[in-house]
């Protein structure tokens, strides 16, 4: 290391019209190698593992989407940006996996930015949500109260929206609740909806009360 100094980048200076100084040094057999080339080289070596972590958790993610997922309804955008993808509202349309005859729709935010576009943004737990009878109800099994409805991830790991399922029994009401939680502290943000189980249509006369299917 006591041969080492410093040289000019011929080629750097010839064709940008820059100096640019880089370590070298000498090896027993007279090579003068470019230290910072060197690393450089490592540092895109630790660049490519990075990426290929980004990308593989990404196609993870993707790779578990279900056919039951919300359709997505439409999307409003809230905030400009040049480059990378707006922050938006959107709304999405689920249909309750184990109740025939209710759907729920909730608006989310969603981060743009580069980090949304990349699936890494953690987003926020403003979430609404309202759902309604749209047939004749009929419960394919029973349930707990409180079971899970629906989820999804609202960050990259930890943090998932939810949304719940409980039966007032006393009036026959079904409700709905969304909430964030995390591994570690969740949200007090939350929003609640309620189906009244009623006839549907002259021919329905057989109207099921939640209460039967709670376990």
């Amino acid at each position: 290391m006591n041969d080492r100094f410093w040289r000019l980048d011929n080629v750097a200076t010839r064709h940008l019209g820059l100096a640019r100084a880089l370590p070298t040094w000498k090896d027993p057999f007279g090579v003068y190698a470019p230290l910072r080339m060197e690393r450089h080289k490592g540092m895109n070596h630790i660049g490519q593992i990075a990426a290929i972590f980004i990308v593989t958790v990404i196609t993870s993610c993707s790779a578990s989407a279900d056919p039951t997922d919300p359709n997505l309804i439409f999307r409003k955008s809230t905030t400009f940006k040049l480059l990378t993808p707006n922050d938006k509202l959107a709304v999405y349309g689920i249909d309750d996996p184990l109740v025939d005859g209710v759907a729920c729709h909730y608006t989310t935010p969603e981060k743009g930015g580069l980090s949304g576009a990349l699936g890494l943004a953690e987003q926020t737990s403003d979430i609404s949500l309202s759902c309604r009878q749209y047939g004749p109800i009929k419960f394919k099994g029973t349930f707990a109260q409180g079971d899970v409805v629906f989820s999804e991830r609202r960050s990259l790991i930890f943090k998932k929206m939810q949304i719940v399922r409980g039966c007032d029994t006393r009036r026959n009401i079904l409700v709905y609740m969304t909430y964030t939680d995390k591994l570690i502290e969740g949200s007090p943000k939350n929003a609640t909806s309620t189906v009244p189980i009623q006839p549907w249509g002259v021919g329905d006369n057989e109207t099921q009360k939640c209460a039967d299917f709670v376990r």
